[in-house]
């Protein structure tokens, strides 16, 4: 009895972390399966890859609490009793020992799909039965063992439909050339930036912000929210204010450090990617350039001008022009770098402009420090 005991418990822990593959045969294996978190069952869809489950990591992030902090280089996930972090082009996770173990990430319908054993990392167990549909993720609060858990929800828990297996694709690699959006606001935060995080959320759409460290200092729960719900960090200066920014190439790179200090201060991470006040051009010349991008940082402007700022109240003349560009830009293949700010006044026509994007193919990511960077000077440091 001890030996069987023992050669289930490590059975147990190989299905955890992923080293034994769902047998071919098992029905599981094309088929989504409902998660369970602890004593429930949530709305959450798991789907089979080469074994592996993988469930949207926003929603479990949501269901267990967890913080998500985006990172130049992938997404810090900190919960359960421990933490980690998920490198960008299928570069693995960065254990909280500073271990990286092989795991990869990709999209699937805007949603950036993880492997469930990530949550093993973090100090969960993971019950799998292909025959009953159990896939259950728990820790110390559960009540139900697994036999009551599958009896209560047996109804429920068998899937409706096969599923074709998908294809991991790396999120930080480029999706269908000219259909992959990079969303960014600048400006912020705002007394309205939780109403701008709860449209992104609504259409699980990421977004990169550009956020200038007055306003960070003003509104600090905004910066650790954009930070927690894991959407990309970036600067945009301290002050806007060209008279005091562009004062010399010292002065701008004071302004992004400051801006820094106080993202690292507000979220415990700092961030390489920058955006100039009113863009690179004119003002962002060579000698800024040098002085400024030597440190470290990666100049950022964009091809698509919502002209929000502008507009204001105006949504169709906004909606308008964003996809005028959107369109050149397809057929030259490019991928947009949507510039709108976190004002009041760009809520109005956000859910217009998402959901027309993401009934045309598109797919949302977060600018990352390992891309190329689009600027008006083509600098590429």
């Amino acid at each position: 009895m001890r030996i069987k005991k023992t050669l289930l418990l490590f059975m147990s822990l190989f299905l955890i972390m992923g080293l034994v593959q769902v047998p071919a045969n098992a029905k599981a294996a094309s088929t989504t399966l409902k998660l369970g978190v602890n004593d429930k069952l949530s709305a959450i869809e798991a789907v089979s890859v080469k074994g592996t489950y993988y469930v949207p990591l926003r929603k479990l992030a949501d269901e267990l609490k967890w913080t998500l902090t985006g990172l130049t280089d992938g997404i810090h996930v900190a919960g359960g009793t421990g933490s980690l972090t998920l490198l960008s082009k299928d570069g693995g996770a960065v254990l909280k020992d500073g271990t990286t173990v092989p795991m990869s990430t990709f999209v699937q319908d805007g949603k950036l799909m993880a492997p469930l054993k990530v949550s093993a990392y973090l100090g969960y167990s993971i019950s799998y039965a292909g025959d009953k549909y159990l896939l259950r993720v728990k820790d110390g609060s559960a009540l139900l063992t697994d036999a009551a858990y599958t009896d209560k929800y047996a109804a429920e828990l068998k899937p409706k439909a096969p599923v074709v297996p998908v294809t991991p694709v790396t999120p930080a690699e480029p999706g269908k050339p000219g259909r992959t959006v990079y969303l960014t606001f600048d400006d912020g935060p705002s007394a309205t930036t939780g109403e701008l995080l709860d449209i992104l959320h609504k259409y699980d759409v990421q977004a990169t912000f550009f956020m200038l460290g007055n306003n960070m200092n003003e509104h600090p729960a905004q910066v650790k929210r954009i930070a927690k719900e894991g959407y990309g960090l970036a600067l945009h200066g301290v002050t806007h204010r060209k008279e005091k920014f562009y004062a010399s190439p010292a002065a701008a790179l004071a302004e992004m450090s400051g801006a820094n200090a106080t993202l690292k201060k507000l979220t415990g991470v700092s961030t390489t990617l920058i955006r100039t006040p009113y863009g690179s051009k004119p003002y962002f010349t060579k000698s800024f350039r040098d002085k400024v991008l030597t440190q470290g940082y990666h100049l950022w402007d964009w091809n698509v001008d919502s002209y929000d700022w502008k507009y204001k109240q105006n949504s169709d003349r906004i909606y308008n022009t964003v996809m005028d560009q959107v369109n050149k830009l397809k057929a030259s293949k490019t991928n947009p770098v949507i510039l709108m700010h976190d004002q009041k006044a760009t809520l109005k026509v956000l859910p217009r402009i998402l959901e027309k994007l993401k009934k045309e193919g598109y797919t949302f990511k977060l600018i990352t420090k390992d891309m190329e960077p689009l600027n008006f000077w083509k600098d590429k440091r």
